[in-house]
């Protein structure tokens, strides 16, 4: 099994740790290299330039899901030009009574190369394989909808 990891640092900036005044920026760096600041969503007073943890998720599902589109259109013939996607994670409360992810949108545009076609249903169906065969959707129990613009 592989272990893909990040490191996350995060600094009391505050005398003491009170509910309420916690400044929950924080720094995740990726392979030792890249640094992106994170904080909550906006709505629970995080910074709007920093990512947060939901946004996150609907970018680990986007690329996963389009790397794994990918590799089966390459296995199919397909030559994709371009891919685009817009993802969304939506917040709600669980059956249980929980705060979570409990949706996640994608909305994958894909091109081909000039003279290359195939139908709408062609196309859904090799989303829908891209999404049972994704690590990421695997690993998610939120209610996810993949809605190809075709």
């Amino acid at each position: 099994m592989s272990e893909l990891s990040i490191d996350l640092n995060w600094s009391r900036n505050t005398p003491n740790l009170a509910p309420g005044k916690i400044d929950n920026g924080h720094d995740i760096t990726y392979n030792s290299y890249y640094t992106l600041p994170g904080d909550a969503a906006p709505d629970w007073g995080g910074d709007a330039t920093a990512t947060n943890p939901e946004q996150a998720l609907a970018a680990s599902l986007s690329s996963c899901h389009m790397m794994t589109f990918l590799a089966l259109a390459a296995k199919a013939g397909w030559p994709v030009a371009t891919y685009a996607d817009h993802a969304e994670a939506y917040l709600g409360k669980t059956d249980k009574g929980l705060m979570a992810v409990t949706e996640l949108k994608l909305s994958p545009l894909v091109s081909f190369d000039t003279g290359f076609s195939i139908s709408g249903d062609e196309i859904k169906e090799m989303h829908e394989r891209a999404h049972r065969y994704c690590f990421v959707a695997n690993s998610v129990s939120a209610r996810m909808t993949i809605s190809p613009v075709v």
